[in-house]
């Protein structure tokens, strides 16, 4: 047995090392766990888990969910419901001291609860919102700064490709998490437009004034708005309301998406195309990952590392909450190496195990929802935190002058802003479970 827990200590040092040089994550976990499993236990054990494994992994029926809702968030992209967004936003929010930042953060939130995907939130809204800011003469640092961080909440606003990855390796029910997710979303988009408000005033010039718009302007904009509110609607009311399961509110979001942009002309057949040829290189990916995790899970668990990992830190003599915020600084470190997605698959198998043996006062269903908000929003961080931060990477490509160190310098006070919303919702757990509460 201690030999099979030093192979599984050994087998965490060398993914972390192949993470460290950049080899993909789905490649890393699969190779460290079949090679760790055949050390252990010999070729003929992991013959026989490859035979049926990936088919009992992808036949999830909770997983049918993921394809729909990237599909419908790639038609959005495609039918310019990113542009309706910031065009409503900016009518209403751009006559204020920053408002063009303010309205892009809102239009992210916006697009992010049809799009679910952080980094397709980012760079569609980059190429929406940037040259806006870049109009209004907005600081290079606060302008590439607002988008990327704003492209983060697609990580949490339901529906979220991540929150559903979280559900479903927790066994959670994922319209609690849905509903968990909102509240604490809505926080986030607030905090922003607050952060925004208080950089503009505390630097001079980073967000000047925008125009106010005509009453013609202001209508028409905001009529722009309502397709958006209709899929959102539709789709998250449906599954609230208990018509419908995650799966076929996707089905219907992707349906009225299509309906729109062909109505609109504003979806092609080529669109389209490239939106399932998209939806099927993401789709691919995610459940390229997910098979990789359980084969390291695998490996891991008859190490037996999680289970000691569990026991050392319950038998520490720590409080509940000390150990939480030493997970949440791992995962902030973590975030520096790796994306969003890939954190969660990997990491959440060896975490859970551990929270859910400790006292925090709250029952089980209880303690897996609200861990899991909290635990999103610190993934969520690693988008924009050095060295890694996909989402500034992204906003870097679309603009190639600004400088990453200033596009890092102004998104540090959304940082800052994201650490209080985790210290309220830790200190506070009734914001992350009072609408799962109510609409049980």
């Amino acid at each position: 047995m201690l030999d099979s827990f030093f192979i599984g200590i050994a087998g965490l040092v060398c993914l972390l090392a192949l993470i460290a040089v950049r080899v993909p994550i789905a490649y890393t976990m699969i190779l460290v766990g079949i090679a760790g499993t055949i050390i252990q236990s010999g070729p003929a054990v992991v013959l026989n888990q490859l035979k049926d494994l990936a088919y009992a992994q992808f036949s999830i029926y909770d997983l049918s969910v993921l394809p729909m809702f990237i599909l419908m968030g790639g038609l959005a992209s495609r039918c310019g419901l990113s542009r309706d967004l910031f065009r409503g936003a900016n009518a209403w929010l751009g006559r204020f001291r920053g408002g063009v930042a303010m309205a892009a953060v809102a239009a992210c939130a916006g697009f992010g609860a049809v799009c679910g995907s952080s980094t397709a939130t980012a760079s569609t809204m980059g190429q929406v919102a940037l040259p806006e800011l870049r109009r209004y003469k907005y600081s290079p640092a606060l302008a590439t700064g607002t988008i990327a961080a704003g492209g983060t909440l697609g990580i949490l606003i339901p529906p979220s490709v991540v929150l559903i990855v979280y559900a479903i390796i927790v066994e959670a029910n994922v319209v609690t998490m849905f509903a968990a997710a909102l509240i604490p979303g809505i926080l986030a988009m607030l905090l922003f437009m607050l952060t925004v408000a208080v950089y503009v005033r505390l630097v001079p010039g980073s967000g000047p004034t925008g125009e106010a718009v005509s009453r013609s302007e202001l209508l028409a904009a905001s009529i722009g708005v309502i397709p958006v509110l209709v899929v959102f609607g539709v789709v998250i009311g449906g599954i609230y309301a208990g018509i419908y399961n995650p799966t076929a509110a996707a089905a219907v979001g992707v349906f009225l998406v299509v309906a729109y942009g062909f109505v609109t002309r504003r979806l092609s057949i080529g669109g389209m195309g490239d939106a399932l040829l998209e939806t099927a290189r993401t789709s691919g990916m995610i459940f390229l990952i997910l098979l990789g995790a359980e084969l390291l899970k695998i490996f891991m668990a008859r190490a037996g590392v999680p289970q000691a990992a569990a026991e050392a830190l319950q038998g520490s003599g720590l409080s509940p909450i000390s150990i939480l915020v030493l997970i949440i600084i791992l995962y902030l470190i973590l975030g520096c190496l790796m994306d969003s997605l890939s954190m969660v698959i990997l990491t959440v198998p060896f975490f859970w195990p551990v929270v859910s043996g400790l006292d925090f006062g709250m029952s089980p269903a209880d303690l897996k929802i609200w861990f899991g908000i909290i635990i999103l929003i610190v993934v969520e961080l690693g988008l924009i935190t050095p060295p890694v931060g996909l989402n500034v990477f992204i906003i870097n490509s679309l603009a190639p002058d600004v400088p990453m160190r200033q596009t890092f310098k102004g998104v540090m006070p959304f940082f800052a802003a994201e650490m209080l919303r985790i210290t309220l919702l830790v200190a506070v757990p009734a914001i992350t479970l009072f609408l799962p509460h109510l609409l049980a």
